[in-house]
């Protein structure tokens, strides 16, 4: 049996260091192979743009330099973000037969693309996803297109074939990479590309029909853009949810009408597929056929669906994985000194004065998929290549409330019968039993941090947000909580402090009971969990909560933090500190919106793994354990000592200044009875069996 090589180019070593090794995916426009990158003895995928063989001589450096720029934005965007596929190198290549191609070189991904692994649930017989599960697997991707769209950049192609799904149990565990980023955009805008292949008898567009918006099929209908992106990514979460690709038709002038069809808009309802009212609005504002009615990009799109769905884990499907990422064009710079910044904990960086001890894709193929080729259609032909696997013809083929304050938002029915029930009570999450190395092996983390040590927990259910003022002021009101104080308190405070920070208790503001609760204490806290049938979470249940088993840099995952991410010190922080004549450190540049606190949930690209909002920033968190030494031979569900003099918190607040503070591993402590403008807390309880 011969191997398909369409380049015969398996064995070839290019450029002095990419050795060919053998062939992943090939479509209309270009062919994937899998290399092996001889200085860094490392798996790559190459992409060769073979469709751009017959370019004319005198075409062929312009159309270089155009790859060049496109793997230079590919490789800018994939810095800001951990879910847009990485570019590596970019290049021409000639092939023995005299064919010159431009090509780009790429990460190496191990897994499927979302479109395979849609199919084979469908060979398999497996459910349709819930609506839970598809909100929190695409998260990764509306975030990631997000990146772009801050920088008025869109996809164009969206589509399950550009999705790649990495990790074993999709359902469970996933991560997700978008795919062709840069290239859809270069072949749309591109007059002098579209003439070259003009030359040779093709036609070239950058969308596949099948998942188009009606601008891409007719410009009577306007420009494509980020909104463009919005409606496909609509469309995939609809495919998801119904088992099957949501478009009606077999060729080019079908799928037009279907996507541009006044009279039948394809929402989840009018597919058949069970959500509530405010879902059902979302999609579709969403599928609006004229672009200026959609959501204008893809964070805007995705918070309302959150928002909508009333908190996304009601229906207690199995928790996936939250790679979330920055959804404008602007980073952070974090302080260069952020690391090892030691905070005035009584006036400018803490809450009060603290101790300086500062299922499945069984069977993966390991390869780069060619889905990610443009579509390619032969003259004037109506069936056009959409981009498959192999060569396959698929043919025709600001920021929203957070969703714990949406009250009115109905509860949407699960997608399918056979949906797990809830584990875990309205407004909590389940976060699994597992273990991680809790602790930071950093050279720069401090010693209380140490040693990094492997600790195994039960599962238990999370609250979703903070506790807010308005869900303590119910319990006090019931009489089963203390009333929340007025005024900060913490051993040696200085009347100048009570009066700064005083203002600062939540409790006592009408206009904040959508805040984090503050200025109560370790025992108020306590009880108030206690009385809502809950308890505080240990230390190593909070950790875990926060950043997972894969021991990443921050809840979110290792991309630096940025006011899309958290509410710690920024611009308006900063002129808090100044007002109040109290030196205050800003994170980076920016504005999250907040000058102290902020509204629960407010950053959803800030979640961790298991979707817990705000486990950084905001404000500190009481946790169950005294603080103490770690024992490292405490492996299962440790609980710190058994007595001491300060309970731990965790997690930095609105004016945390420092990065360190911001890393799920890191450690504070303070009095049990201190009354803190900026310690809050949040409640967990075991999995009901």
């Amino acid at each position: 049996m011969s191997i398909k090589d369409p380049l015969s180019i398996i064995g070839v070593t290019i450029a002095e260091k990419y050795r060919m090794e053998r062939l992943v995916g090939e479509g209309g426009f270009a062919v994937v192979y899998r290399a092996q990158h001889t200085v860094w003895n490392q798996p790559v995928a190459i992409k060769f743009f073979n469709g751009l063989s017959s370019v004319p001589v005198d075409q062929r450096e312009y159309f270089k330099d155009q790859f060049i720029q496109e793997g230079a934005l590919l490789t800018e965007l994939s810095s800001q973000t951990a879910s847009i596929v990485q570019a590596r190198d970019v290049g021409t290549y000639t092939t023995a037969d005299g064919q010159w191609m431009p090509y780009m070189v790429l990460e190496w991904l191990d897994g499927v693309t979302l479109d395979e692994l849609l199919e084979r649930e469908r060979a398999d017989g497996v459910v349709p996803w819930t609506v839970e599960q598809m909100i929190v697997l695409l998260a990764q991707a509306a975030n990631a297109l997000d990146v772009a769209h801050g920088r008025g950049i869109a996809h164009r192609d969206i589509k399950p074939a550009n999705i790649f799904v990495l990790g074993e149990q999709p359902r469970l565990t996933a991560t997700l990479k978008v795919l062709d980023f840069g290239v859809a955009k270069m072949m749309s805008d591109n007059t002098q590309l579209k003439a070259a292949m003009a030359q040779t008898g093709m036609n070239v567009t950058s969308f596949t029909p099948q998942y188009g918006a009606p601008e891409q099929f007719s410009r009577s209908y306007g420009a494509t853009g980020p909104w463009t992106d919005v409606y496909a990514l609509a469309l995939v979460a609809l495919e998801m949810m119904l088992g099957k690709a949501v478009l009606d038709g077999d060729d080019l002038v079908q799928l037009a009408f279907s996507t541009g069809n006044h009279q039948r808009r394809p929402t989840p309802r009018n597919l058949g597929v069970e959500v509530s009212d405010a879902v059902e609005a979302v999609f579709a504002k969403a599928l609006a056929i004229s672009p200026g009615d959609r959501y204008p990009r893809a964070r805007e799109f995705w918070a309302a669906l959150e928002q909508a769905y009333g908190g996304f884990y009601r229906e207690g499907s199995r928790p996936a994985v939250l790679t979330t990422d920055l959804g404008v064009g602007a980073t952070h710079r974090v302080l260069d000194n952020a690391r090892t910044a030691a905070p005035n904990l009584l006036s400018t960086s803490s809450p009060a004065t603290l101790n300086a001890e500062t299922e499945r894709a069984s069977g993966k193929t390991g390869r780069y998929l060619a889905a990610a080729v443009a579509t390619v259609a032969v003259a004037a032909s109506a069936a056009l290549l959409s981009g498959g696997r192999h060569g396959d013809d698929r043919g025709p083929g600001k920021l929203p409330a957070p969703a714990a304050l949406a009250a009115s938002a109905a509860v949407p029915a699960a997608a399918s019968a056979s949906a797990p029930a809830s584990a875990c009570p309205e407004e909590m999450v389940q976060v699994p039993a597992g273990q991680f190395f809790m602790g930071s092996d950093s050279k720069e983390a401090p010693d209380n941090q140490k040693p990094s040590h492997n600790v195994s927990v039960d599962s238990v259910c999370m609250d979703l947000y903070e506790t807010t003022v308005k869900k303590y002021k119910l319990c006090s009101d019931e009489g089963k909580c203390r009333r929340a104080p007025t005024e900060v308190e913490w051993p040696q405070i200085t009347a100048s402090e009570r009066a700064t920070y005083s203002p600062l208790c939540t409790g006592s503001d009408p206009d904040k009971l959508d805040h984090p609760i503050t200025c109560v204490t370790w025992e108020m806290a306590n009880n108030y969990c206690r009385a809502n049938d809950k308890r505080l979470p240990t230390e190593a249940e909070w950790e875990f909560a926060t950043r997972g088993p894969d021991g990443r840099v921050y809840p979110w995952g290792d991309e630096a933090p940025t006011s899309l991410h958290l509410n710690a010190c920024d611009e308006q922080c900063v002129a808090w500190g100044k007002a109040h004549k109290v030196e205050m450190k800003a994170l980076g540049q920016g504005d999250d919106g907040f000058a102290t606190t902020a509204p629960v949930g407010k950053f959803p690209a800030g979640r961790s793994r298991f979707g817990p909002y705000d486990v950084v920033g905001n404000v500190w968190e009481w946790v169950a354990d005294w603080y103490g030494d770690y024992r490292p031979e405490a492996a299962k569900s440790p609980t710190g000592p058994s007595a001491g003099e300060r309970k731990v918190i965790r997690g930095g607040a609105w004016n945390a200044g420092v990065e360190a503070w911001l890393h799920p591993s890191f450690r504070y402590a303070q009095v049990p009875n201190a009354q803190s403008h900026g310690i809050g807390f949040r409640c967990v309880k075991l999995v009901a069996k």
